[in-house]
């Protein structure tokens, strides 16, 4: 049978808090003299919009929608279509509003449920709704975000952000087809 050398217990504790002291060091060496960013996060679409609102529209099963018209300060930051399945065709325009809250529009020919829920983070609809450009929108609440939703035989379009529903009323005022 073995026996431990005696003072071997305070010698490895010592090492393991000698060695703890040097990986912290290391780290607070990289995080103040490695350069980061320091901004938000966020991040314009390089380009602007045009082009991809015009290849959606050309492109997708139903009439695509982007905003017409926004007075200075929205910064768009996300876009993208996805048309690979064509039954399940999906859209999406994001913009920071001039105050920093987030607003989007998606849109999807697929199954209403199943969109509403992921775009609306499993938003339940509560009530209310919105009449914007003579059509009625229904109200949603997720865990994230709240939404506007205005489901037609063709497409669910769904107006979502962290904004007020009177802020998202106005952003879907502005969306137009072409």
């Amino acid at each position: 049978m073995t026996q431990k050398r005696p003072g071997m217990a305070a010698k490895s504790v010592k090492d393991m808090v000698l060695s703890l002291a040097a990986v912290m060091l290391a780290g607070l060496v990289i995080y103040y003299f490695i350069p980061h960013s320091g901004g938000n996060g966020v991040h314009a679409v390089q380009g602007g919009i045009a082009s991809s609102v015009d290849s959606a529209r050309r492109a997708a099963p139903y009439p695509v929608l982007a905003p017409s018209d926004l007075p200075k300060g929205w910064t768009a930051t996300a876009v993208n279509y996805d048309g690979m399945d064509a039954t399940d065709a999906q859209w999406t325009l994001g913009y920071i509003d001039p105050k920093g809250a987030y607003v989007s529009v998606q849109q999807s020919n697929g199954t209403a449920g199943p969109f509403i829920s992921s775009v609306t983070t499993s938003g339940v609809k509560v009530s209310g709704t919105s009449t914007v450009n003579g059509a009625v929108w229904a109200h949603y609440q997720g865990t994230n975000y709240r939404a506007l939703v205005l489901e037609t035989p063709k497409v669910t379009t769904v107006v979502t952000g962290t904004e007020s529903f009177a802020a998202m009323e106005y952003f879907a005022s502005t969306l137009r087809s072409s």
